[in-house]
């Protein structure tokens, strides 16, 4: 895959994981912190939180095609390289109760649902393209006949 083309999908990847983390935030606050009170400044942390979670994608990219063996290992070092990320930010952050095995468990838990939605919905999104592709080579070839 080309580099321009890998950076248009990690562009989708972000807003995916803005509005999957924006979720999970909400969730997870309202269990374990139902009546905390925050400024306006709160609504950028998914974007921020989005915005750490993109750099370990790009361990997935190569300029050639991966086998799925080499797809799955990279994908399996991202996903360790995501919960780091979180962990690190959930650890060194004021806000967060890192005392509580349970909230601790849950956000990871969190990421590894949303690192499985997004797998999911890019899944999808690609399927659906490449079926549009094959529509669209089976309707060239019939115009060349």
């Amino acid at each position: 895959m080309e580099f321009r083309r890998f950076l248009v999908n990690r562009l989708t990847v972000f807003f995916m994981l803005s509005t999957l983390i924006t979720v999970a935030v909400s969730l997870i606050g309202s269990r374990f912190d139902s009546g905390a009170l925050f400024g306006y400044d709160v609504l950028l942390t998914p974007v921020k939180y989005a915005g750490l979670c993109i750099l370990p994608t790009f361990v997935t990219w190569s300029g050639r095609e991966l086998s799925v063996k080499e797809l799955l290992i990279r994908k399996a070092w991202m996903l360790v390289l995501l919960e780091a990320v979180i962990m690190f930010v959930a650890f060194t952050s004021p806000v967060i109760d890192t005392e509580d095995p349970a909230v601790v468990l849950t956000i990871m838990g969190s990421v590894l649902a949303i690192f499985v939605l997004v797998n999911v919905f890019l899944w999808i999104k690609d399927s659906v393209e490449a079926i549009r592709m094959n529509q669209d080579l089976a309707q060239y070839q019939m115009l060349r006949k």
